[in-house]
């Protein structure tokens, strides 16, 4: 992604959503264990939204960006350490995203933070036939 484009896109695997920070492409990625950390800081998945819009200063308010970018960003390195023990990505910090971004790009990726939240708790839901439902025991 190169850097004048801080718009989104969607991760091949459809779990998470692909932003440029400092020229290094992150995915964000909703997990349980950031979901738990959302409901320790928001009261839950739900209060987010809410909290964000309601910043009472613009510091505030970058400062929760720059902590959801950070955390869901981190999800995608955890997942990748686990999985390759002995090709192990630095974990992204707060300062480096403060750093390496700027207030315009974050506003950009207020939609990724959307749309990984969106991803990481959209549900499938498949209906069954209706005949294999009601069959009779014999």
């Amino acid at each position: 992604m190169s850097k004048t484009n801080t718009a989104a896109k969607v991760a091949p695997d459809e779990r998470g959503c692909a932003i440029d920070i400092g020229g290094a492409e992150f995915e964000l990625i909703l997990t349980t264990r950031a979901t738990k950390e959302i409901a320790k800081r928001y009261g839950g998945l739900q209060n987010l939204g809410d909290r964000l819009m309601k910043a009472e200063n613009f510091e505030l308010a970058l400062s929760e960006i720059v902590w959801l970018i950070t955390l869901l960003a981190n999800q995608s390195i955890f997942i990748h350490n686990f999985k390759n023990p002995d090709a192990r990505k630095e974990i992204l910090s707060e300062d480096a995203v403060e750093l390496l971004t700027s207030p315009f790009e974050l506003a950009a990726y207020k939609a990724a933070i959307v749309e990984a939240i969106f991803r990481g708790t959209k549900r499938n839901i498949e209906s069954e036939d209706a005949e294999s439902k009601n069959t009779k025991a014999e």
